[in-house]
């Protein structure tokens, strides 16, 4: 690599870190990244907002709505930067081991950070922030101040869309470092990633199990369909499914490589 070509690099890093190795992204990324960059106009809206309302507060006119506004964007931006930072590798890293290490090394400690630590994160903050989303939406949940924006609910249900595109960057990215170790088909991305996709596996059991306890059963309330006793192994019952899917994976690809 020539001196020109580091040059470039090191002004993509701090210019357009998506155009960082775009070559290797997938559509996961350019989604990440398409998004983030719309979403970074927020900022400078953010300090229009906020000098405003220092002026117009010291001038006795104090706009609650301006301070939910201020919120709302730095909320939704910071959020959304976060999977800009997963995808473009832009975050900060407190490492003084890391830069050293071989590229497929690298990869490795990628996959483990992103797959086993990560991704489990994030996907139990969207199904608890769905929660909550869904109980801000039934309680069309304003602001606290007269004059606010009482669309909260708004805000709340934008909560866990922003972690799923979060995990949309999470996995682009796990399935990039996978791709330097090893081809990255599916079974590979689940033993990559397993205990993010054995929580997926267990919510998608239980799920099936609630509405299905809760349509064929609606005399019970529901409150207490949780409360049966099947629902005590949808651990198991998701460990149980992500691993027949894994195995499938694994048979059609070892079918695929002896085809070709």
């Amino acid at each position: 690599m020539t001196g020109a070509n580091i040059d470039v690099e090191q002004v993509l890093k701090i210019t357009d870190p998506g155009e960082m190795n775009r070559s290797e992204h997938l559509w996961g990324d350019r989604l990440v990244i398409n998004l983030g960059n719309v979403i970074a106009w927020f900022f400078p809206i953010l300090i229009l907002a906020i000098v405003t309302q220092v002026i117009i507060r010291k001038m006795g006119m104090n706009q609650a709505w301006l301070d939910d506004l201020q919120w709302w964007l730095y909320g939704i931006a910071m959020l959304t930067a976060f999977g800009y930072a997963i995808t473009t590798n832009s975050h900060v890293r407190v490492d003084i081991l890391h830069a050293n290490f071989s590229k497929r090394k690298k990869a490795r400690i990628e996959v483990f950070g992103l797959g086993w630590l990560l991704l489990p994160f994030l996907l139990i903050m969207t199904d608890v922030l769905t929660h909550y989303a869904v109980s801000s939406i039934a309680a069309r949940e304003g602001s606290d101040s007269p004059n606010g924006l009482h669309g909260l609910y708004l805000l709340k249900s934008a909560l866990p869309l922003l972690f799923v595109v979060a995990i949309i960057s999470t996995v682009a990215t796990l399935s990039r470092n996978l791709a330097k170790l090893n081809d990255p088909v599916l079974w590979r991305m689940i033993l990559g990633g397993l205990p993010g996709f054995w929580f997926m596996g267990e919510r998608a059991v239980y799920y099936a199990l609630w509405w299905i306890m809760h349509l064929s059963n609606p005399e019970l309330h529901i409150r207490k369909v949780a409360r049966e006793p099947i629902f005590d192994y949808t651990v198991w019952y998701g460990l149980g499914l992500i691993t027949i899917i894994a195995a499938i994976s694994f048979v059609l690809n070892r079918r695929a490589d002896s085809e070709a």
